[in-house]
Parts: C-alpha cells; structure tokens; sequence
C-alpha cells in the first residue's frame, strides 16, 4: 500500500514538477533579458513607475499578463479544435515563453509592493518554500543529474565545433 501511494503521489506532482522546472528554468534568464529592456529611457522609466506603485496597483499590474494571454490561449485551442495542431502548438508555446518572461519582470519589480499586502505574504511564503523544496528534491534526482552531464558534453562539443568551424573559415580566407 505504501509503494502504491508513493507512486499515485510521483504520478500527481511530476507535471507539476515539469511546470516548476520550466518556470524555474525560463523565470531568471527570460526575466533578464526583458530587463535589458530597462536601458532604453522610455522602458526604463515605465519600469521605475511600476516599482512604486502601491501595492493593489502592483498587484493588478503584475495579474495583467495572466488576462491579456488568455485571448490568445483561447485562439490556440480553437486552431487546435480546427486541425491546426502545429500552428496551435506554436501559439501556446510562444504565449508561454511570452507570459513568463513579461510576468518575471512584472514580478521583480512589483515584489516589495505585493509582499506588502499580508494575503499575498502569507500565501507566497509557504509556496516559496514548497517550490525550492520540490526543486531540490528534482534537482538531487539521477535523472537531472545525467542530463546536467549530457548538457554539459553538448556545450563542450559545440564549443569545440564552433572553434573549428572558425578556424576553417579563417584559413579559408588566408
């Protein structure tokens, strides 16, 4: 009985495993570059207004990508409903990466702002802690591991690729 529950448990938290690894992995690097945004003055400054925004408007703004994707999910479903899966696919991949990365920034800057209001503390808090726990927990496992090493040997040996192909070109045009 005890090996079955571990099992219906492994079943039930692995999407969600999947779901906090791909926000996890997506959330610093996509959150970076939208920040890059930051250095064109009229971003900047639009970021500098949202970071002193009181906290019901912060947390307003931070929910504002959640609404204004959900069109565009609806319209991937349809094509999906329609026999485009591909295109639907497509859709709702980019929408993903899209909500993430505006979401991230939203979230970095409006984060003081939202910790302010005590709802949004005490629910953040605990789901913080959860999430880093089930994080560690994917990240001590055999499999992230191995796939760490096997991303580790593809960068060397594209790394490698890269400088012969670099070398060719350049003797080429000696």
């Amino acid at each position: 009985m005890r090996l079955l529950k571990r099992a219906f448990r492994a079943l039930l938290l692995a999407p969600l495993a999947l779901f906090l690894l791909f926000e996890e992995w997506g959330w610093e690097p996509l959150a970076a570059g939208f920040a890059a945004l930051g250095r064109l003055p009229w971003w900047g400054q639009l970021e500098r207004l949202i970071a002193r925004l009181p906290p019901w408007a912060a947390l307003l703004v931070f929910g504002l990508p959640v609404l204004a994707l959900l069109p565009v999910k609806l319209l991937a479903l349809y094509l999906f409903g329609g026999g485009h899966a591909a295109l639907g696919l497509g859709l709702l991949i980019a929408a993903k990466v899209s909500g993430t990365a505006v979401a991230a920034r939203l979230f970095q800057l409006t984060h003081p702002a939202l910790m302010q209001l005590k709802w949004f503390a005490r629910l953040y808090t605990p789901w913080k802690i959860w999430k880093d726990r089930m994080l560690a927990q994917v990240r001590s496992s055999w499999l992230w591991r191995r796939v760490g090493q096997l991303k580790l040997q593809v960068k060397e040996r594209v790394k490698i690729w890269r400088l012969r192909l670099a070398a060719a070109f350049k003797s080429a045009g000696s």
